[in-house]
C-alpha cells in the first residue's frame, strides 16, 4: 500500500511581499530620495571626476556623490570595508529601517541575504595594484583579499546585523541584482527563510574597470552632452552609460509581514531566468530565451499576459538590446503589447551593472504602490524596431496592478520579475 496522504506535510508555495527598500543611486538615496529623483525627470550622468577619463572614447558616468559611510556604520567598520561592501551594508540598513524591521526582533536563522554584483570589489583591487607598483607588497592593504571577492557584499551584511540564514552573492553580470531578488523570492516561497535582504550593488568607477567597457565600444561617446547620452529606445542611442549604486529589497513571507503590521509596497509573484547560449555580448536575435524568462515569471506568478499593466524594461540604450527587448515584449504579450505601459529608467541613473536590476525592481514596486510610471528620459524618436507605447514626457499616472521588470546581462543572461498589487 502507498503512504497515506499527509496534508500537514504537503508543500504549499508561500506568498512573498516587498516591505522595505534601501538604495543608493545617482539620482537620490533612500526611498524618498529615489522617488524625488524620478519625479525631477533629470539625468544624473556627467563627466567622470573620480579619475581622468580623457584616455577613453567614453568619458561620462552617473556617480553617487553624496555617500558618507559614517552615516551608516561606525568608523572601524567602515575602515574594514571598501566602497562596494559599504554600499551593501548602507542600503541594507536603509531597507531594514524602511521596513521598520528590528534585526533583534526576528529569528536570525530565518533571515537570509542574497546580493548580486557584476564586478564585486575589482575596482578596489585595481587601486591596490597601483599601490603595489608604487610601494611594493608592504603598501598593499592587508584586507585586500577580504575586499575583492563578490561575497563580501552579502557576508558583511550578515555580520553587521547578525543574520545567520542562507547567504550568497552571485556574479551574473548586469542581471545579477534581479537574480538575487528572484532567488530571494524562491527561498521564501519554498520555506527556506521568512525574511530576505535581496539586492544588487556595484562600485565600478575606476580606470581599468571603466576602460574595459570603453575598449569594446559598449558605451556612449556623447561626452559633450552627458545628460542626453543614455537614451533608451531612441534612434540616436549609441551605447550604455556606466553608473554605480546599490539597492536592497526586504522580502517577507506574507503572513510574517501581516502579523507584524508591515507596510507592503507590492507582492513579488514570480521569477524567471534563462540563458541565450548564443554570444557573450550580443543578445540572441530572436529573443526566444529572454521571452522564456518573462513567460516563466508570469506563469509562476499566475499572471496572464493580457493582465500586465507595466513593463519596466532593461532598456540599456544599446542598439541591439533595445530592439531585441521590444521584440521580446511583443512576443510575450501579443496584441496586448500595444496597450501596456513600457518605460526604461537608465536615462536617469545610467546602467549600474549588477545593481541595476535591483534598483529597477525597487522602482517597479514603488510604481505599483504610488500609481505613477516614470518616463523614458531622452526618448525623442523611437529607433528602428522600437515600436511599443513607451512612457515619455511627464510620466504616466497609472494604477498598475501587475508589472514585469526585465534584466539582461553579458553572457546571455536573462531575468524577469513579476510584481502585483494586493488590492
Amino acid at each position: 500500500m502507498g503512504a497515506a496522504h499527509d496534508p500537514e506535510n504537503e508543500f504549499r508555495p508561500r506568498r512573498v511581499v516587498v516591505t522595505g527598500i534601501g538604495c543608493l543611486t545617482p539620482i537620490g538615496s533612500g526611498v524618498e530620495g529615489l522617488w524625488s529623483g524620478l519625479q525631477r525627470r533629470e539625468s544624473a550622468v556627467k563627466r567622470i571626476d573620480r579619475f581622468d577619463p580623457s584616455p577613453f572614447r567614453s568619458q561620462i558616468a552617473a556617480q553617487v556623490d553624496d555617500f558618507d559611510p559614517l552615516d551608516y556604520m561606525d568608523r572601524n567598520r567602515a575602515r574594514r570595508m571598501e566602497r562596494y561592501a559599504q554600499f551593501s551594508v548602507a542600503s541594507s540598513r536603509m531597507a531594514l529601517e524602511d521596513a521598520a524591521l528590528d534585526p533583534a526582533s526576528v529569528d536570525p536563522e530565518r533571515v537570509a541575504v542574497q546580493m548580486g554584483s557584476a564586478l564585486g570589489g575589482v575596482a578596489y583591487g585595481e587601486g591596490q595594484f597601483n599601490s603595489y607598483l608604487q610601494g611594493g607588497v608592504r603598501a598593499v592593504d592587508p584586507l585586500l583579499a577580504l575586499a575583492v571577492f563578490n561575497g563580501s557584499a552579502s557576508c558583511n551584511v550578515a555580520i553587521e546585523f547578525g543574520f545567520t540564514g542562507p547567504n550568497s552573492t552571485n556574479g551574473m553580470s548586469c542581471a545579477s541584482g534581479a537574480i538575487a531578488v528572484g532567488d530571494g523570492w524562491r527561498a521564501i516561497r519554498d520555506g527556506e527563510a521568512d525574511v530576505m535582504l535581496s539586492g544588487g550593488v556595484e562600485a565600478p568607477l575606476a580606470p581599468l574597470c571603466y576602460g574595459a567597457f570603453a575598449i569594446i565600444r559598449a558605451m556612449s561617446t556623447r561626452n559633450d552632452d552627458p545628460a542626453h547620452a543614455s537614451r533608451p529606445f531612441d534612434a540616436d542611442r549609441d551605447g550604455f552609460v556606466m553608473g554605480e549604486g546599490a539597492a536592497v529589497l526586504i522580502l517577507e513571507e506574507m503572513e510574517h509581514a501581516v502579523k507584524r503590521g508591515a507596510r507592503i509596497y507590492a507582492e513579488l509573484r514570480g521569477y524567471g531566468t534563462s540563458n541565450d547560449a548564443h554570444h557573450m555580448t550580443a543578445p540572441r536575435p530572436d529573443g526566444s530565451q529572454a521571452a522564456r524568462a518573462m513567460r516563466t515569471a508570469l506563469r509562476l506568478g499566475g499572471i496572464r499576459p493580457e493582465e500586465v499593466d507595466y513593463v519596466n524594461a532593461h532598456a540599456s540604450s544599446t542598439p541591439l538590446n533595445d530592439s531585441t527587448e521590444t521584440r521580446v515584449i511583443r512576443e510575450v504579450l501579443g496584441e496586448h503589447a500595444d496597450r501596456v505601459a513600457v518605460s526604461g529608467t537608465k536615462g536617469y541613473h545610467a546602467h549600474c551593472l549588477g545593481a541595476t536590476g535591483a534598483i529597477e525592481a525597487a522602482i517597479t514596486a514603488l510604481s505599483i504602490q504610488r500609481g505613477w510610471i516614470a518616463p523614458t528620459l531622452n526618448l525623442e524618436t523611437p529607433g528602428e524596431g522600437c515600436d511599443l507605447p513607451y512612457v515619455t514626457g511627464e510620466g504616466l499616472c497609472l494604477g498598475a496592478r501587475r508589472a514585469v521588470s526585465n534584466s539582461f546581462g553579458f553572457g546571455g543572461i536573462n531575468a524577469a520579475l513579476a510584481f502585483g498589487s494586493l488590492s
